[in-house]
């Protein structure tokens, strides 16, 4: 439910001010006791905000920073010894330091510049993840590919690659697709990041033009646990006649499995999509009732309450 709040961030935005964010902070128990998030403004500013957006709530500021004193008010309900901020030595620059970190700390956090007469002017967001995992943990995505069938190639004219990615934390990954030796990023399809126990699921997919089935594309991953900020590539070998179900994790001996088993792995995942935005369609039509049906009361209630005064001034006339 991010996508408003950063909407409304962006028109936010004058022209000549930036703000930088990380995309994520991952802190990990017992090891890591406070974690910084870090906000670099292309200029000078007299006031540094920052909040905090956790899911199912409102954001919440919880302190600002005046880069002219280095002074720092927390609202009323922050504790001192929870968050602090500091200015940078450039001048520029803010920190956020969130202390006696616990998993309740999590969520995105937003800096806001704020000039005197003018709009305050938002950052992208930095996401907070507190987890008890191991740094040596492989918490890296497992991928399993699933091909075309030849059914579906001869019937819609097109093939469907889809990659599964299971069992890695945090939930911040991205997901693109490429021509294997292309530079453009195609037009592909995601469902939501799943929970399933203490790691995470998510599936892309990618559906070619038949004429495009002899090319190999791949899936480009970028997580978190990827240090050396090398992205992983997962290839999908061009299609002929042989339909299979891989793994790349042992690309060096693919194991077929037959095509029918994928299809039917295949169809699970795109209905669970498929009632993914069954839901989302459903929320916004029952807000559009609501809405509706607050207007048409107000406009009843109106008309009620206005039939009193018109007959008391037909009397008095």
């Amino acid at each position: 439910m991010l996508g408003p709040l950063a909407l409304l961030c962006s028109l936010l935005f004058p022209a000549g001010l930036k703000l930088e964010q990380p995309a994520f902070v991952v802190a990990r128990l017992p090891s890591d006791r406070s974690a910084t998030l870090t906000c670099k403004v292309d200029s000078s500013v007299s006031y540094i905000h920052w909040y905090r957006h956790q899911e199912g709530e409102a954001p919440r500021r919880l302190l600002h920073l005046d880069m002219s004193r280095g002074y720092v008010q927390r609202d009323y309900t922050t504790k001192s010894d929870k968050v602090n901020a500091e200015k940078g030595r450039d001048g520029y620059s803010c920190t956020l330091s969130v202390l006696k970190l616990e998993k309740s700390d999590e969520g995105v956090y937003y800096c806001a510049a704020w000039e005197t007469h003018t709009a305050k002017v938002f950052g992208p967001g930095t996401t907070l993840r507190v987890t008890d995992r191991s740094p040596n943990a492989d918490i890296s995505p497992k991928p399993t590919i699933f091909l075309p069938s030849i059914a579906e190639i001869k019937v819609q004219k097109a093939g469907t690659y889809l990659c599964l990615l299971e069992d890695f934390s945090p939930d911040i990954i991205k997901i693109d697709w490429q021509e294997k030796d292309g530079k453009t990023i195609l037009k592909s399809q995601q469902g939501d990041t799943m929970k399933t126990k203490d790691t995470y699921m998510k599936f892309s997919w990618l559906t070619v033009a038949e004429a495009s089935l002899d090319k190999e594309h791949k899936c480009i991953v970028k997580h978190e646990s990827d240090r050396t900020k090398v992205h992983r590539e997962i290839l999908f070998p061009s299609i002929d006649k042989d339909v299979v179900t891989v793994s790349p994790l042992s690309s060096e001996s693919f194991s077929p499995i037959p095509s029918t088993t994928c299809e039917i792995n295949k169809m699970l995942l795109l209905a669970i999509l498929q009632l993914q935005l069954m839901n989302t369609s459903a929320y916004y039509t029952y807000v559009l009732v609501l809405v509706k049906s607050l207007v048409y009361s107000a406009i009843v209630a109106v008309c009620l309450l206005g039939r009193p005064a018109l007959y008391g001034n037909g009397k008095s006339s």
